[in-house]
């Protein structure tokens, strides 16, 4: 499992941790019934410490994605699929339309801002992604030809 952590981020640590696992989860990269690493792995893989890690493990519980099995550590449930791909949208949706409405009120016209959508997703689709896309994960070619 790889975590990329950004200290300069308005988004708090734990949060990160916990968009991450969700979007993983949603992309199918973690699935249901996958155990995830200790508090004390994940704290040494991703260099953080492990009372941050366990307050992601923490909303990762309380948002219902995953669940403590005893004897054998948090376990992602089977519903958390569709919950991971609700929020993964949901917040996507919000911060892009943030940057949207951020370039509206900048005063650049309609043309111009679907250019820069339109050049940056043609960039996109030509990279890996972060996360892999599973099989069962709904895809297409990235939006870049559409109208």
């Amino acid at each position: 499992m790889f975590f990329s952590i950004d200290v300069q981020s308005d988004v708090a640590i734990y949060l990160q941790l916990v968009r991450q696992v969700k979007f993983a989860i949603a992309a199918g990269t973690i699935r249901p019934g996958q155990l995830l690493p200790s508090v004390r792995a994940l704290s040494n893989q991703v260099a953080l410490n492990p009372n941050t890690v366990a307050r992601a493990f923490n909303q990762l519980q309380a948002d219902g994605v995953i669940e403590a099995l005893r004897g054998r550590g948090m376990v992602v449930r089977d519903v958390a699929v569709e919950i991971c791909r609700r929020e993964r949208e949901t917040v996507l949706n919000e911060r892009i339309g943030s940057v949207l409405a951020e370039a509206w009120h900048a005063g650049l016209s309609k043309k111009q801002i679907k250019t820069f959508v339109d050049d940056h997703l043609r960039q996109l689709v030509d990279t890996e992604p972060a996360v892999m896309v599973s099989s069962t994960e709904p895809s297409d070619n990235g939006g870049a030809d559409d109208e």
